[in-house]
């Protein structure tokens, strides 16, 4: 005791010293996430060892070539970028490691957007900044006054680093045993962010030859039993829209007041979306590929071609800004395309939907209508005058301010439900043969359970991103001409659907016939298939099951069936 007490006595903060506090210090805040990856995912404890003893191995060999850290911390920027952005998705979501989607939603999202989001997450910015700011601000000064470590503590440094990595790689061998074989790209953090990064950028490469990949696709589409009246098709694709809110899906607040009125709609209450977000869900409605060929989104034309090959005078009318995503591409083959300004409320849409029908009275129309909907921030998502449940302020994402957060989207609801309504009753006003189909793109968490999930594009998805609200309407010309269509969507009110069936089903409408429609999914068809599974395009854009490897918890499956809805979970 006397000996440590005269230790501390005589204890200088050198040069050397203070380098090797900032190296400590650096390599702490590097491995956050892991440490809080290693408590949030469903990692084995061999790839928990490993997935810290390889990342701390190689932080202090990253020292190896310079006894200078300053430099080393320096010339590792990115990799706290990485780092700090990965502390705030935990932050907003509880759990897993930087998505592709998440990348993949950074590019694509427009600056309106993101200023929205920004203004609400200033705890988590903060709290990255006093992580991760001192660190840069004693690095610059150690790189100005040359600060180094002495040559034994940086002989240290690097035989504790070649320890570290190799114990870790020795941890590797059992942890490749108890997985998939993909434990290095899944769960050792930064390398899985490292490869999911890699596979965003190809993702993005793909978007940008799209139209050089699909030049030469086509459809080959023909009709069969064409009405003789003129035909409207309305194809409305929402926004962030989970049935959970609807009152006709069973909600106790009177959020669809004027749909739950009407005697002519067809609700299917039994849809689920393929993908929590917006990048990958919207071009899958206007595609006609299946969950599993996703790979073929790059190869085929969208919807607009499709009804394009058969003689319609096709409009993509978008609350939306174009945001360089693979939507704008699939946007472009309408022949005309148009993105409304501020202040993004949907009933501008409908507006402009009047104006050129009012306008074009010989053609056969289809119009696609992409909803701002119910996306964050909620209440400026309608006029005040819809502001029918209060408080409805602009609150900070917190979960002590989810009665004002969920007052806002309640009411973001009931403003599509008046959206929906005028657009049908303006339909019924025409003399032709017209229908309408509207489905969600995806739902979103607003701090409903314990998990504390807000928003959407989460890794890990729930009940409320899944479960997305879904309806058809027809004309009393459309009724009368196809009666049969009409039955079957009667008839598919709860047979199990993903957003998959939108294209075929909205194709099946105007009886267009192809090789690439499928009747089987279409759900004005009775050819519907109650049995196919149902699947979901994971990060990774494969075509998985509905079940708990996806996020799916014992509340989620609770709420699916308190909404009628039984899922049958692969374990």
């Amino acid at each position: 005791m006397k000996r440590f007490k005269q230790y501390i006595k005589n204890w200088k903060l050198t040069p050397s010293r203070r380098a090797a506090m900032l190296l400590a210090y650096f390599v702490f805040a590097l491995m956050l996430p892991n440490f809080v990856l290693a408590y949030t995912e469903l990692y084995n404890w061999w790839s928990i060892l490993a997935g810290s003893l390889i990342p701390v191995g190689v932080y202090l060999l990253a020292n190896m070539f310079t006894r200078r850290v300053g430099i080393t911390v320096m010339c590792m920027l990115p990799l706290i970028i990485l780092c700090a952005f990965q502390i705030v998705l935990l932050y907003i979501y509880g759990n897993s490691a930087i998505a592709t989607d998440m990348f993949i939603n950074l590019m694509t999202t427009n600056p309106e957007e993101a200023s929205e989001l920004l203004t609400d997450l200033c705890p988590p910015i903060i709290i990255v900044c006093l992580i991760y700011g001192p660190i840069l601000f004693e690095a610059f000064i150690q790189v100005r006054r040359k600060m180094r470590l002495s040559i034994k503590s940086h002989t240290r440094v690097v035989h504790i680093g070649y320890a570290f990595l190799a114990l870790g790689m020795l941890f590797l061998i059992p942890a490749y045993r108890t997985t998939d074989g993909r434990v290095v790209f899944n769960e050792i953090f930064p390398v899985n962010v490292i490869y999911n990064f890699n596979m965003a950028v190809s993702e993005e490469l793909n978007v940008k030859h799209y139209g050089q990949t699909s030049k030469q696709f086509k459809y080959n589409a023909v009709r069969e039993n064409t009405p003789p009246q003129r035909e409207i098709y309305v194809y409305i694709i929402g926004e962030a829209s989970r049935a959970a809110n609807w009152e006709l899906y069973g909600y106790h607040r009177e959020t669809n007041p004027r749909l739950k009125r009407r005697d002519d709609i067809y609700l299917f209450k039994n849809v689920v979306t393929q993908s929590n977000t917006t990048h990958k869900s919207v071009p899958l409605f206007l595609s006609s590929i299946g969950t599993g060929q996703h790979h073929d989104l790059f190869y085929r034309k969208g919807l607009a071609a499709l009804f394009n090959e058969v003689g319609f005078k096709t409009y993509f009318l978008s609350n939306q800004s174009p945001q360089g995503a693979m939507v704008d591409n699939l946007a472009k083959e309408a022949d005309e395309v148009v993105y409304i300004g501020s202040p993004r409320q949907d009933m501008q849409l409908l507006r402009m939907m009047r104006r050129i029908i009012e306008t074009d009275k010989k053609n056969n129309l289809l119009f696609i209508l992409h909803c701002y909907g119910s996306h964050f921030s909620y209440h400026q998502r309608y006029p005040r005058e819809f502001a029918k449940f209060q408080p409805d302020n602009d609150a900070t994402i917190k979960p002590q301010n989810v009665e004002m957060i969920r007052n806002a989207y309640d009411n973001s609801i009931f403003y599509t439900d008046y959206f929906l309504d005028s657009t049908i009753s303006y339909l019924d006003s025409l003399t032709a043969c017209s229908a309408l189909l509207y489905c969600s793109d995806h739902g979103e968490d607003i701090f409903d359970d314990d998990r504390g999930r807000f928003l959407h594009a989460s890794p890990t998805t729930t009940y409320y991103q899944l479960h997305v609200a879904s309806l058809a309407w027809f004309s009393d010309e459309f009724c009368e001409t196809y009666p049969g269509k009409v039955e079957a969507a009667r008839r598919h009110r709860w047979s199990p659907a993903t957003t998959h069936s939108m294209f075929h089903t909205m194709a099946d409408m105007a009886s267009i016939n192809s090789s690439f429609i499928e009747h089987n999914v279409s759900l004005v068809s009775d050819e519907f298939d109650e049995t196919a599974p149902r699947y979901y395009l994971n990060d990774h854009n494969e075509a998985v099951p509905l079940d708990r490897h996806i996020g799916i918890t014992d509340n989620d499956v609770y709420q699916f069936a308190i909404h009628g809805i039984r899922l049958d979970l692969n374990e």
